[in-house]
């Protein structure tokens, strides 16, 4: 085991000493390792397992998984007393005051997750705790849709122990974020640790067992925590793919795409960064549009195969589709736009995907007002150069947009009978304020106070 792994397993702080009793159910990649890991802060660790051979590896002092340094901080934990295994659930749960649930959650063939072992163990823990006393705090960290921990951990541990969640016992889920071969790292320094709890006591209790890592406690909802695992995985997975597809066709450009790669990591400001990480409406202006069309064209040309390249722009139509339906919803007839260039503080209207909305209401029988202070005669004209890869639709629109703008954002918000607003700014937030009564689509996400008025609609929140 390296010295750095040896020396973060024994040297952290521990946290709540008055917790002694730890059951990890399921001691696969995630269970072995927190087993070894909670247990090397001198918590007591019962790992639960039906497989025999892992159960007796794991009481000889060995891992029952392959995993830089288990074997060694499962062999210091076993041997200290520190860490051991039965195939029983229901003793070890009746000696623990936090268990762990970290069994499989595999892909089915239609690709929907197999709930089938979380389930099976929900029962039987449900049982063991009508028969334990005191509270039991019940922690799920396998991977599952959001949703499962409430709508079926929780119903059935309350079904089948007789008990109340919130009251006679906690319920977390904790997405894990261990990489393989690195994982015992990973665990001492988390990158995150992400709590989501049915309550404050359960979320405290289970927040105690961290204390002493160095890393941000982010205490959520079940549902919250439960996604975050998704999306985390689904970017590591689209990062890879993005990688690879940016590589292939550096390949027949004759360009090394290691350094290519190695010189966009660097930019930290932008490119890895919480930049344009953000739910909310579709991407435009002079650039972003302009070059995945030409990048994917490159990659045609050479007859490369890049679907995930090729799925940016029919993506980022969705989303201007997505608020289409949402103000055709409203049966609104007036419509109200606050914020026509494609972000604020530009008078860039080139692709902006207001415009693009806007293309699409024209061809409805909705009447149209906008405001927008930045919007200039040379922005416009600038806009209309560059429409050649636009449709006649959005041309149009550009053709006509002088003639929809009224003098203030409060002119917009008395007449209309929905607001569309783009732009957060100060004489947007004022014109809001002054009709309250207005029903808003908020593609800007607006502040809190904005969002909790009557008829308001979030484009993706």
């Amino acid at each position: 085991m390296p010295h750095d792994l040896v020396s973060l397993s024994t040297d952290i702080s521990l946290a709540d000493e008055s917790v002694t009793e730890l059951a990890i159910i399921g001691l696969g990649y995630v269970g072995a390792v927190s087993a070894a890991c909670l247990a090397s802060r001198r918590y007591r660790v019962i790992g639960v397992d039906r497989d025999a051979e892992k159960v007796n590896a794991m009481n000889a002092g060995h891992s029952p998984i392959l995993e830089t340094g288990l074997e060694e901080l499962i062999g210091r934990a076993a041997s200290a007393g520190w860490l051991r295994a039965c195939a029983a659930l229901r003793p070890a749960i009746g000696a623990s005051d936090i268990s762990f649930i970290c069994v499989g959650t595999p892909s089915l063939a239609s690709g929907e997750v197999d709930l089938s072992a979380l389930r099976g163990v929900a029962h039987e823990l449900g049982q063991a705790l009508r028969e334990s006393r005191g509270y039991h705090l019940v922690v799920v960290r396998s991977t599952v849709p959001p949703g499962t921990t409430r709508n079926l951990v929780m119903p059935i541990l309350e079904r089948e122990s007789g008990r109340v969640c919130g009251t006679d016992f906690g319920l977390c889920f904790q997405p894990e974020f261990l990489r393989e071969g690195l994982a015992i790292t990973d665990f001492f320094a988390p990158p995150k640790t992400v709590i989501g709890g049915i309550d404050a006591r359960s979320t405290e209790t289970l927040a105690a067992l961290y204390v002493g890592l160095d890393a941000p406690m982010l205490r959520t909802s079940l549902e919250v925590a439960e996604t975050v695992k998704y999306v985390d995985n689904t970017w590591h997975a689209l990062k890879v793919t993005f990688a690879n597809e940016i590589g292939r066709i550096c390949l027949c450009l004759e360009v090394d795409g290691q350094e290519v790669m190695g010189i966009f990591v660097r930019d930290t400001k932008l490119n890895l960064s919480p930049a344009y990480l953000r739910p909310g409406f579709a991407f435009g202006g002079s650039c972003l549009p302009k070059d995945v069309r030409s990048l994917c064209s490159i990659a045609s040309s050479y007859q490369i195969k890049v679907p995930l390249l090729q799925s940016i722009l029919p993506s980022n139509e969705m989303q201007i589709r997505h608020a289409l339906r949402l103000i055709e919803r409203s049966g609104a007839r007036r419509i109200g736009f606050l914020g026509v260039t494609f972000k604020t503080g530009t008078d860039d209207l080139r692709e902006s995907p207001q415009i693009e909305l806007i293309a699409r209401l024209l061809d409805t029988d909705a009447e149209l007002r906008l405001h927008d202070p930045y919007v200039t005669a040379a922005g416009l004209a600038l806009a209309k150069a560059h429409a050649a890869a636009a449709s006649a639709q959005t041309r149009q629109a550009l053709a006509v947009l002088p003639g929809l703008f009224v003098p203030t954002a409060r002119d917009v918000t008395a007449w209309a009978d929905i607001v569309v607003v783009a732009h957060d700014t100060a004489d947007c937030a004022d014109a809001l304020r002054a009709h309250a009564d207005k029903p808003v689509l908020d593609l800007a996400r607006l502040p809190a106070e904005a969002r909790q008025r009557p008829g308001y609609v979030g484009v993706c929140w």
